[in-house]
């Protein structure tokens, strides 16, 4: 009979924790001569133009996994997006 791999879980780390690697993550970039926007919200929404809207909206239309997109903008809330940026037609979240 074969043995069974188990996968392992990995560790809890606490929302305190989470912002302080992405402040370290921040300050290494930047030290290297990058710059990062971090992603900052007030309140419950997270686009205010039409345009932010609506690139919500068409995001939530392709929702493949039921999880996915709302752990996004839970880390988006949270403050662990620390830039979203896109280049050369490439969507580039850190």
């Amino acid at each position: 009979m074969r043995a069974r791999i188990i996968p392992e879980w990995q560790p809890y780390v606490s929302m305190g924790e989470r912002r302080e690697q992405a402040g370290r993550r921040l300050a290494s970039v930047v030290r290297k001569g990058g710059s990062l926007d971090p992603v900052r919200i007030t309140g419950r929404t997270i686009a205010r133009s039409f345009w932010g809207k609506a690139w919500c909206d068409h995001l939530l239309s392709y929702s493949d996994y039921a999880n996915r997109l709302p752990r996004g903008q839970h880390y988006v809330r949270n403050g662990s997006v620390i830039d979203c940026g896109s280049a050369r037609a490439r969507s580039r979240p850190w």
